[in-house]
């Protein structure tokens, strides 16, 4: 797509913005309910797009893309009314007689761009909450995704008019001349690199962004932890999607007391929920593409695999690997892994793990397995992070009820349910002064009963 085709998909929402036909609730609703019915109506195409990009299977597409996404929609169209109302606030004395009130309103015309591991979710999900809101849309799916993000094109093009929600697909040139547009909001979720040029351009306009980024989530395994559990709900977060995922744990760092225990459960759930050879189970998905697929396994270190290891290049394909006797200078520790790797790292106090963490990039997610609430307490206060779990993994982001987001180096902003509607929200402050009273002592000349006075109203 033109430069000048992105110019005017951007002037057209601007326009239909400022009719002012996106203020009325009842019409967010309607777009909603459009929107749901559609991911309904597409719900096998979608699978299969996914399937082919990502290899994840129907059940996986459902519960972690398709399935949140859904659950989103029915969450805001059962709050939208009441998210959307002006509410009133205390007015201070000075300023007696008012009605103090915050009043929710769109920024207008937002962008969305949205990453390829979870390509449908990340890009739809920000999108209900735009919509809640009162934003016309621009998304802008991955390109590393082609068979989701046509899905994604068909199934907004059949449900949106251009001028209320637009999709625009490709690559790098479409995204350079998308951030060279102004836009009211942009949300973002991708690498941290390419987020550091988004927040660049964004500047250039004083655009506010969300940026959902990533980084090296630790897995924290205290000594009193139930290892079995712990190893199962690992395994769990740490393969899914083939590692793929944003808030996946990068990286164990456990007590070196119960290190070797915690590996033998861990070597056990993996054969357990993948079989003897993940490459050939159907519900075992791939790596994205040949650049990632080589860049992980020049992170593998073969004399530290414990577990798994095999590749199959043609298929894109890593099988759940372990990798012991890691340090925080070996190269899988230096950057954000991104694929079914998991290194195990120990301490020797959980005081000495606490500074370890407080030492490095605050990551998207930090997880706890502890039956000590001492732990949980000190960990989850001392350490910076995102969001997290204790005994768990992953299933912080899959409710409506929090906000999901980054912090520090991992992002700003959050979305999800009430945070995802204040994030495509500016709130206004007003205050509505009534005519019928109309107190002199703030007006000059100033007197000195008035100098009484007004510390009497203001204390």
């Amino acid at each position: 797509m033109t430069e000048q085709e992105i110019r005017c998909i951007v002037d057209g929402q601007r326009n239909f913005f400022l009719t002012g036909n996106t203020l009325d609730v009842e019409f967010r609703i309607q777009s909603l309910q459009k929107l749901k019915s559609f991911i309904l109506k597409y719900e096998s195409e979608i699978h299969a797009a996914i399937q082919k990009d990502l290899g994840k299977s129907e059940f996986e597409s459902y519960m972690c893309e398709t399935g949140l996404t859904l659950s989103e929609i029915t969450y805001m169209l059962k709050h939208i009314r009441s998210f959307a109302k002006e509410k009133r606030v205390h007015t201070p004395l000075a300023q007696f007689h008012s009605r103090s009130y915050r009043k929710p309103s769109p920024h207008g015309v937002v962008l969305i761009m949205s990453p390829w591991n979870y390509p449908f979710l990340l890009t739809i999900e920000p999108l209900v909450d735009a919509i809640a809101a009162g934003n016309t849309a621009v998304i802008k799916p991955s390109a590393y995704s082609p068979h989701t993000s046509a899905v994604i094109y068909r199934m907004i093009s059949e449900c949106f008019a251009p001028e209320y929600v637009s999709v625009i697909t490709g690559g790098r040139a479409e995204n350079t001349c998308l951030l060279g547009e102004k836009f009211d909001y942009i949300f973002f979720t991708g690498s941290q690199s390419v987020g550091k040029e988004v927040m660049r351009k964004a500047a250039e306009h004083l655009t506010p962004v969300t940026l959902e980024l990533g980084g090296k989530s630790p897995c924290i395994v205290e000594k009193s932890a139930n290892l079995k559990l712990a190893a199962r709900r690992i395994v769990f977060g740490k393969y899914l999607n083939c590692g793929q995922t944003c808030v996946a744990p990068d990286y164990i760092y456990c007590d070196a007391s119960i290190k070797d225990a915690l590996l033998k459960e861990i070597s056990r759930q993996i054969r357990k929920q993948f079989g003897k050879d993940p490459l050939h189970n159907k519900n075992y998905g791939k790596i994205i593409n040949e650049k990632h697929f080589q860049r992980i396994c020049s992170l593998i270190d073969p004399a530290k695999i414990i577990v798994g290891g095999e590749t199959s290049p043609e298929r894109l394909q890593i099988t759940p690997t372990v990798m012991d006797q890691v340090t925080f200078q070996d190269a899988i520790m230096g950057q954000e892994i991104f694929g079914p790797v998991l290194p195990v790292l120990t301490y020797r106090t959980l005081d000495e793990a606490v500074s370890q963490i407080q030492s490095m990039p605050h990551p998207l997610a930090l997880y706890l397995f502890t039956s000590d609430q001492t732990v949980a307490q000190k960990v989850t206060s001392r350490c910076g992070f995102g969001g997290g779990c204790i005994n768990d993994t992953i299933i912080h982001l899959a409710t409506s009820e929090m906000g999901f987001g980054g912090f520090g180096e991992s992002g700003m902003g959050a979305y999800h349910g009430k945070d995802g509607f204040d994030t495509f929200s500016h709130y206004k402050s007003i205050v509505d002064k009534k005519t019928w009273l109309d107190l002199p002592m703030r007006y000059q000349p100033y007197r000195s009963v008035h100098n009484k006075l007004i510390h009497i109203f203001l204390k």
